[in-house]
């Protein structure tokens, strides 16, 4: 269904309002770290409106990238927690609350003794265009013919290939907080996408939403006030997750999901979920002998590609398969059984991931191992040897 001007124009007048006065219903209670929140003004937490916290997740050093960064709370307590040497950009489409953001950046950074935060003007479902640069455009060249609309549209097409905004890989972590449910859901296969494209490899997104138990009916999607309330636009909670899967992403995990709706609408909850998702599934399959063994307690899983694990089987994967599960958020359900020799990737095969769950034999990780064992194991032992070993 497309999504009607008038509720677009609702949401940015909602905003841009929220962005002068504070307007409580536009977010659910959600707790902070008080030691982050003391560097932070008093003028933008009164208008910060998000459902959860992802920068809790978040590491030092790292690039990190706030979709939806409104008065830029999250992104003041993503510099703190990235610190130093970390980075943190928000973008965000909202003049008056970039301008609240921008203006409150230099107080932040006088309380932190670093500067590591920057907010730029984009939508988030494109993220290769600059708007702030395409407002300079526009002001110089205004569209006034058939013949301007199509110069500008060449510009735009360089502008996104040659000078993108967010480049290819060029954050270590995407974190929103209750954004996503306001973009069109016409565009949201593009913001997905753009998620997976702007991650580098082993990168991973961290969004705090509003997600509904059941599916929207038309008339409460054409409401302005609902849809800018981060209701109407909510995408349910299934499908929140399979969006991820859709773009690319692997290994989505719910870190928070509220017990207790924030909203119910005609019978439908509202409540705000956290969800983590990892960028790095790509390329070819090599066989370089390596094994995995799951843990429990299922009896068996599958994962994003579709390998199966049983509960104590010494599985095969391949070397790419065997790096994502040796890293979060596999590692702790897994033992990870490397080849006693490991053949060179130069040399190694293409491994059927496709095939049903293959069963690695011990002696192909033993190796030496099995040899050594079996020439001791008909031995007799000399007097106080029964010492030696584990039992």
């Amino acid at each position: 269904m497309d999504q009607p001007a008038d509720v677009q124009e609702a949401v940015q007048r909602r905003y841009a309002a929220g962005a002068r006065v504070p307007e409580p219903a536009l977010c659910c209670p959600t707790s902070y770290d008080p030691a982050l929140l003391a560097a932070i003004p008093e003028e933008v937490l009164a208008r910060d409106y998000g459902c959860g916290d992802p920068t809790r997740h978040l590491r030092p050093g790292e690039t990190v990238l706030d979709l939806g960064s409104g008065s830029g709370k999250a992104c003041f307590l993503a510099g703190q927690v990235v610190g130093r040497e970390g980075r943190v950009v928000g973008v965000d489409m909202n003049d008056e609350m970039l301008a609240l953001a921008r203006c409150h950046a230099p107080e932040v950074a006088r309380r932190l003794g670093y500067a590591n935060v920057t907010f730029h003007k984009a939508k988030i479902q494109d993220l290769r265009l600059d708007r702030e640069w395409l407002d300079v455009v526009l002001r110089e060249r205004p569209v006034s013919s058939e013949a301007d609309l199509v110069r500008l549209e060449g510009l735009l097409t360089e502008e996104r290939a040659q000078r993108p905004l967010v480049p290819d890989g060029g954050v270590d972590v995407v974190v929103s907080n209750c954004v996503l449910n306001l973009v069109r859901p016409e565009d949201r296969s593009q913001l997905f996408a753009e998620i997976h494209r702007v991650l580098r490899r082993g990168g991973r997104a961290i969004i705090s939403d509003i997600v509904s138990d059941e599916d929207i009916p038309t008339h409460l999607q054409r409401d302005g006030e609902l849809w800018s309330g981060c209701v109407a636009g909510a995408i349910r909670e299934d499908l929140f997750l399979a969006a991820f899967e859709a773009a690319g992403l692997y290994g989505m995990t719910v870190l928070a999901r509220a017990d207790e709706p924030w909203r119910t609408v005609e019978g439908i909850e509202f409540r705000s979920l956290t969800v983590v998702a990892h960028k790095g599934k790509e390329g070819p399959c090599w066989d370089q002998k390596h094994a995995v063994v799951y843990r429990g307690p299922f009896r068996q899983v599958e994962d994003d590609d579709g390998h199966v694990l049983r509960r104590g089987v010494r599985t095969a994967v391949c070397e790419k398969t065997f790096r994502i599960y040796a890293a979060e958020p596999y590692r702790r359900h897994l033992d990870l059984v490397p080849p006693w020799v490991l053949v060179p990737l130069a040399d190694a095969p293409p491994f059927p991931c496709s095939d049903a769950p293959l069963i690695r034999h011990p002696r192909e990780t033993k190796g030496e191992r099995d040899a050594l064992t079996r020439a001791t194991s008909g031995t007799s032992s000399a007097p106080g040897d029964s010492k030696r070993g584990c039992c």
